[in-house]
């Protein structure tokens, strides 16, 4: 599941509604939503603003931007990730010896972890 179906679920869940009854209040087929949250295919813009009106939160968090992150005190410049990013993050700094081998090779890691999880 991608981090925006895992929102959706998670927000539709919390919010005590069926796909049946969210689709009907954005105008959408309780299939349409299904696969919102399995990741299988992704909301129109409009439906991705009714789906934000509806939650009464972000477009950003939606898709998973929802926290700014500013480098180097420069207000300039600036990139958004989501706070389940930021958690990650903050869980590996834990873990010096593993943190730094990532800092040091991202790429390296990355195809590590993708290549063990298939």
């Amino acid at each position: 599941m991608n981090l925006f179906g895992a929102r959706l679920r998670d927000l539709r869940l919390t919010n005590n509604m069926t796909q049946s009854e969210l689709g009907k209040l954005i105008n959408v087929t309780k299939v349409s939503i299904c696969c919102y949250e399995k990741g299988t295919r992704l909301p129109s813009l409009e439906t991705l603003v009714d789906l934000s009106e509806v939650f009464k939160v972000s477009v950003d968090y939606l898709l998973g931007s929802d926290a700014l992150i500013v480098s180097d005190n420069n207000s300039s410049y600036g990139a958004k990730m989501a706070s389940e990013e930021i958690a990650f993050i903050k869980e590996i700094r834990k873990y010096n010896s593993l943190y730094n081998q990532l800092i040091s090779d991202p790429k390296r890691f990355a195809e590590l972890i993708d290549k063990k999880l298939k």
